[in-house]
């Protein structure tokens, strides 16, 4: 039993696949489980290789109910919290970053401003466990009813340091329709008020709006069929990295060196206008701030252009 702890959100587990993959492939007749939250359950099946989901929102005491794992492995964080919840279940061995708050002195050191996805790859290396950090494709799922060919504008974010204002989301949702793109406009439940006043605002119909009505795995669809994607730095970002959709992705307390999209893919921009000093942490983010309408429709040019030609629609 190999059991993988990455109890975090979407972004993360789209960025951990190639260390999953990784560890399926080193031990390929050992069941994986992997603890992550249950509503994620729709793209671990994306992920494939996963034999099971072991529900966890997050850190704290972990309810094993089988016989201690052979193996643990730690993809979620540097520790010591999510180090001795790994050990709480008394595995045989644990990977991990070291720690040595943790009682952890085997394994790399942390490397803070690491691409996510090169940490974990770099962490099994060490190990002995090799990791393609290019191997981030997800399973393609039917569209059934989704909407096809569509361009997904994306105003929400958890933080509200990565929320480009509402307004530039709607100039750009604008200028986009004025191009032919068939725009729609979505989020969580939670951010379904963002995307009416993006709507509104852009003059878009009213089922344009999406935020609340797509499931985990009908985002995926979506962004999977879709002909663009504009967003800040969220998880339907890396979505769309995940099926090479086109996209435009816009960051700001973050760096993308750490976040964005593989740099070699001239169909994903990630701008950035460079470090910041934050001056709100309940405000936009400056460096988010600084990013301007033009510049995002710019970069919408040059991602049309540089799409491969298996995702033109």
């Amino acid at each position: 039993m190999i059991l993988v702890l990455r109890a975090l959100g979407v972004g993360d587990l789209a960025t951990g696949v190639p260390a999953l993959r990784a560890l399926r492939a080193a031990y390929p007749d050992e069941e994986l489980a992997l603890v992550a939250p249950r509503w994620l359950a729709p793209l671990v099946d994306l992920v494939g290789g996963v034999d099971r989901l072991v529900g966890a929102d997050g850190l704290g005491h972990l309810a094993w109910p089988g016989p201690p794992p052979e193996l643990a492995v730690n993809l979620h964080g540097r520790g010591p919290q999510s180090h001795r919840m790994l050990a709480g279940v008394r595995p045989g061995r644990l990977l991990a970053f070291a720690n040595a708050e943790a009682g952890h002195r085997d394994g790399p050191d942390w490397r803070a401003e690491e691409h996510e996805i090169d940490r974990w790859c770099r962490m099994l290396a060490w190990y002995g466990i090799p990791a393609d950090r290019t191997d981030l494709a997800l399973r393609r799922p039917d569209a059934g009813r989704t909407p096809t060919g569509v361009s997904i504008v994306h105003p929400g974010a958890k933080a509200a340091q990565r929320r480009w204002p509402p307004a530039r989301f709607a100039e750009v949702a604008r200028a986009l329709t004025d191009r032919g793109h068939r725009v729609v406009v979505t989020g969580t439940a939670g951010e379904r008020s963002i995307a009416e006043q993006v709507r509104a605002l852009a003059g878009l119909p009213a089922g344009a709006v999406l935020a609340g009505e797509t499931g985990l795995g009908e985002l995926a669809a979506l962004v999977a069929h879709a002909r663009l994607v504009v967003s800040g730095d969220t998880g339907i970002g890396h979505l769309a990295t995940a099926y090479a959709t086109p996209s435009v992705l816009l960051f700001g307390p973050v760096p993308p060196a750490q976040w964005g999209p593989p740099p070699d893919r001239p169909w994903h921009q990630a701008l950035w206008v460079g470090q910041r000093q934050p001056v709100d942490a309940a405000a936009v983010h400056p460096a988010l701030a600084a990013l301007d309408v033009p510049a995002v429709l710019a970069a919408v040019e040059r991602v049309e252009r540089g799409t491969p030609l298996a995702t033109r629609r």
